[in-house]
């Protein structure tokens, strides 16, 4: 099985397919693995490998997982975004197209303020963002089901450890997508699909406000996870987009 390595961190992803390059971002928060994609509404590893070059990866330090590197406390977002572009880089790709669930909503956002000439389009499925009346969800729900897995994992990482972390990167920045700001998308060229979801960790309110704000923006049918048929309408739709943006990579 295939591991990317730089420094101290090294990530285990998977490839299917051929064809122009789409970066899958699984979710199931900080526990995001390639396995994991089997339990959401759709796996594009399955769905698209007949139309793209799929790659997927582990999350770093998802406990279920095989890839591990530093708890980047002071970089807590930064730290995946260099992840996966460092993937891309290993693997020789300058322009893909990704998409992503869950958590993968504010990782996308990072990854186009960061290498956003390189991402021809990205479809955002079901993305978290921050819900006010719930101010401190991501941060216990973490701290429940992520830290503890992962400390027994890593001696090297404590719950004070994690408590930092997840203050950095949820409550530090307890705003819209935490990663990106509304001035960010506002004037973000690159061409996006939004399908939102509306439960506590993926609020149907912060999805479209994204859509609204992003000038290239698309949104698919809502609900669009209550029946087989809504998800697959929902799958063509983000077939067609991908396809059409991949057919005419952006400007460098």
């Amino acid at each position: 099985m295939p591991f990317y390595e730089r420094g101290d961190t090294r990530i285990y992803y998977e490839e299917v397919g051929s064809g122009f390059p789409l970066l899958v971002i699984p979710g199931g928060g900080l526990n995001s693995t390639v396995a994991g994609l089997q339990t959401h509404p759709f796996n594009p590893m399955e769905t698209f490998r007949d139309d793209f070059r799929c790659i997927a990866s582990d999350l770093r330090n998802s406990p279920p997982g095989q890839s591990t590197g530093p708890l980047d406390i002071e970089r807590t977002w930064d730290a995946f975004t260099d992840d996966h572009i460092g993937l891309m880089d290993h693997l020789g790709i300058d322009k893909f197209g990704v998409i992503g669930f869950c958590i993968a909503g504010p990782m996308i956002l990072n990854l186009l303020s960061r290498a956003g000439d390189r991402v021809v389009a990205a479809a955002l499925m079901q993305p978290s963002g921050y819900r006010p009346e719930l101010p401190n969800l991501f941060y216990e729900n973490n701290t429940a089901g992520w830290g503890p897995p992962l400390c027994e994992k890593r001696p090297d990482i404590t719950m004070d450890m994690v408590h930092d972390f997840l203050m950095n990167m949820y409550n530090n920045r307890a705003d819209f997508v935490f990663t990106v700001s509304r001035e960010f998308v506002s004037s973000l060229q690159t061409p996006i699909l939004i399908a939102p979801d509306d439960v506590p960790a993926h609020p149907y309110e912060r999805a479209m406000e994204v859509a609204n704000l992003a000038p290239n923006s698309e949104v698919t049918i809502y609900p669009w996870k209550d029946t087989q048929e809504h998800i697959d309408e929902t799958v063509d739709h983000v077939r067609r987009f991908l396809k059409t943006h991949a057919a005419v990579p952006a400007a460098a």
